[in-house]
């Protein structure tokens, strides 16, 4: 006679407490954010318990003097301003990324964790200070504009409080996660293949295109998630270096927690976007799976 399986095994009972922390800290302020999306704001802020889809219609819509809809694209403009924003950031470290990864991924075992260490160093530092330093350096006496008179190059006045400066921000303070997953995925390429490349005539484009950069794809695509998604919640550099003139999915959600005191609708905008991402990630991770099963098909 077999012996009876316990209820509960180890591998349940050895996995509740993260079962637990998930619970706590993302399942649960996740649904109490949904319940105030679909709350009704109270008249001297914060949320009443009242069920209403009037905050996620106000994303779209404003209501007019005698209570018809009217539409309102300004916060369509913030959503474009930071998919544009997250999209030129993630181009953009992905163009500077893989010559720094593979180079790094070329040196010898004590360079490669000299470089890695230097590369992860900002991170030890707060965000707050990162970013406030481009403050100062990006200001009407800062180092760029020193050293554009310096040599001789016409005053180009201040470049914060633009588009640039915070690109230029997104830029500096996500980099290193897009230069970290396309190192792990270079140092798993076989040099085999890139010699065998050269053995059959490809010049270095051709194997950088035909061998490199397919192998390296899941780095790639593993730091452009890594960097296209924080930059959408982004707060610090639209706020310090945009001077909350060009706004942002981030600092818009903070202004209605905020100084707008309109909880429902900076949970509603919360939920949007984090549906959105989602979504992108859900629809991304089975094209992946569905791609996998078709080459082990083959």
């Amino acid at each position: 006679m077999s012996a009876r399986r316990p209820l509960f095994g180890w591998n349940v009972l050895g996995l509740l407490p993260a079962h637990v922390i998930m619970l706590l800290t993302l399942i649960v302020p996740v649904g109490i954010i949904i319940l105030v999306s679909f709350s009704t704001r109270g008249p001297y802020g914060g949320f009443d318990y009242i069920f209403t889809i009037a905050p996620y219609r106000q994303i779209l819509f404003n209501e007019g003097w005698t209570g018809e809809l009217e539409f309102n694209p300004q916060y369509l403009i913030v959503v474009g301003r930071t998919l544009l924003l997250a999209l030129a950031t993630t181009a953009i470290c992905l163009a500077c990324s893989f010559p720094v990864a593979y180079f790094i991924s070329l040196q010898s075992r004590e360079r490669k964790v000299a470089l890695i260490y230097l590369v992860t160093l900002p991170f030890w530092v707060s965000m707050i200070v990162r970013v406030y330093s481009w403050i100062i350096i990006l200001g009407n006496n800062g180092v760029v504009a020193k050293a554009l008179l310096a040599l001789g190059l016409p005053d180009i006045g201040s470049l914060l409080f633009t588009d640039t400066a915070m690109l230029t921000g997104l830029v500096y303070s996500y980099i290193p996660l897009m230069i970290l997953p396309i190192f792990a995925s270079i140092e798993k390429l076989d040099p085999a293949l890139v010699e065998a490349s050269h053995d059959l005539y490809g010049s270095r484009f051709t194997t950088l295109r035909r061998v490199i950069l397919p192998l390296c794809a899941p780095g790639m695509l593993a730091g452009a998630i890594l960097v296209f998604v924080p930059c959408l919640g982004a707060v610090l550099e639209p706020t310090l270096l945009g001077g909350g003139k060009a706004m942002m999915m981030g600092n818009l959600i903070q202004l209605q927690f905020g100084a707008a005191r309109n909880w429902p609708l900076g949970a509603a905008i919360s939920i949007v976007l984090m549906a959105s991402v989602l979504i992108f990630l859900t629809v991304r991770g089975l094209s992946a799976v569905r791609r996998e099963g078709r080459e082990a098909a083959r």
